[in-house]
């Protein structure tokens, strides 16, 4: 438990700012940072919007909302507005906004040292190493900082493994990848998608990536056939394509398959991983095991960029000194962190929180018309809509904004609903009544 003299110190600096943020009238606040006068904020949402847009590459297009704050399960707008965060950052804060644990991990351990490159030993690091793998039982990890530099040393220990153990010829190695998969917007991710606004223009691509349709065991056990594939990565459900859900067993018979044709599984938990769909692991709903683990985003509790790829001995070491690493994967503010925000989810039964506020969800969602809500799919706190084709999602989140919650559209017609996993029963009523105010007020 954190001391309350730690918590004062971790929530003064905030304190202050808010505090010197309200005495302000004009367009912008300032705060002393050393000896000169710095900018805090915009009081303005559109003028904050106009500057990222001046200044900042286009590439993306978020809800118009400027977050300032954060706490828990809400966030707040540079006006003061408070909503309901359903987005989570794509599930990286499943513990919660700024929670007080990860805050003070960080915080003693920036005290101390925070980066040494992987050029010589840090006294953290063995200590995260030791931690993970025994949680998740597993030889080895191998970490790095983005849930896409997960998904590129996943790919390159899969090559590796093919070549050098199951013998395929060099640069034959194949990878298959499911339809509507996402992983990131690296070249080898986009290599690997079905979907154009990934891809188009960003040719050529990394050769040996197949596709095979999600949730089609036939089609996966023909591609599987093929002596020079060594991997198959997938998402155990499907979140950026709309949180689809596969069979009961497609999991267990992935197994099954990559066992028989001697081919790695590779499971990319990044974002259906640690608690977010009712257990610690997505395939823990089968009992599963995958040869490769992908984890990233919540791994922080959303406070620091932590990823890692976990595989046993016979996998992980095929790769040598030299062949793949980070100059701040696996950095000692990382290993903290990551320990930390992995704690606070077994401390705080987050897996078991999820579960119940899911099925809770999902039981009011259900009860939402059938003429606009066409389909509620999900598990634990991943879910999502589907509305009708007659309405525009990016019009519903709009309107779910005005109404105190933030949730961000996929595909045209469908929203995810993916909230922090510390979410209680009173707060999922309220955030219920919201959602059915705005899909009636269609």
């Amino acid at each position: 438990m954190l001391k309350p003299q730690t918590i004062q110190r971790l929530r003064a600096p905030l304190k202050k700012t808010l505090k010197a943020a309200s005495k302000s009238q004009s367009t912008a606040a300032s705060v002393k940072v050393g000896s000169s006068e710095a900018p805090l904020y915009y009081l303005n949402s559109q003028k904050v919007m106009d500057r990222e847009y001046k200044y900042g590459a286009h590439n993306y297009k978020p809800l118009p909302v400027v977050i300032h704050k954060a706490e828990g399960v809400h966030v707040w707008d540079v006006e003061g507005k408070k909503y309901y965060d359903f987005l989570s950052a794509y599930s990286a804060v499943n513990q919660g906004h700024c929670h007080p644990k990860i805050l003070e991990a960080l915080y003693l351990q920036s005290k101390l040292v925070t980066l040494t490159s992987r050029a010589f030993y840090a006294s953290a690091l063995g200590e995260f190493e030791e931690y993970i793998t025994k949680k998740f039982g597993y030889d080895k990890v191998l970490p790095m900082n983005t849930g896409v530099e997960a998904g590129e040393t996943a790919c390159k220990i899969a090559r590796k493994w093919g070549y050098s153990v199951k013998g395929i010829e060099k640069d034959k190695g194949k990878i298959i990848f499911a339809e509507g998969n996402f992983w990131g917007r690296t070249l080898a991710a986009v290599s690997s998608s079905t979907d154009p606004s990934c891809y188009s223009g960003f040719g050529p691509f990394i050769p040996g990536f197949r596709i095979v349709p999600y949730n089609d065991i036939p089609a996966l056990e023909e591609m599987l056939k093929d002596p020079e594939v060594c991997a198959f990565m997938v998402e155990p459900i499907q979140g950026e394509a709309g949180v689809v859900v596969p069979d009961a067993g497609y999991l267990k018979k992935v197994r099954e398959l990559c066992d028989k044709y001697n081919v790695l599984w590779i499971a990319d938990e990044v974002q259906t991983g640690l608690c977010r769909t009712g257990k610690m692991l997505c395939v823990d709903h089968e009992n599963v095991k995958p040869d490769i683990l992908m984890l990233g985003k919540a791994l922080s509790g959303g406070v620091y960029p932590v990823s890692a790829v976990l595989a046993n001995d016979d996998v992980m070491l095929v790769i040598a000194p030299g062949e793949h690493g980070s100059t701040y994967g696996g950095n000692p503010l990382a290993a903290k962190v990551a320990i930390a925000a992995l704690e606070v989810l077994e401390e705080e039964n987050l897996a078991k929180n999820a579960e119940d506020m899911g099925n809770l969800l999902r039981e009011e969602l259900n009860k939402l018309p059938k003429d606009k809500v066409e389909i509620v799919r999900g598990k634990g706190l991943l879910n999502a809509i589907v509305i009708h084709k007659n309405y525009d999602a990016w019009d519903v989140c709009l309107r779910l904004r005005d109404n105190g919650l933030l949730a961000k559209p996929t595909h045209q017609t469908i929203i995810r609903f993916a909230p922090p996993l510390v979410i209680n029963r009173e707060e999922m009523k309220n955030c219920a009544e919201i959602i059915k105010k705005t899909i009636d007020s269609l």
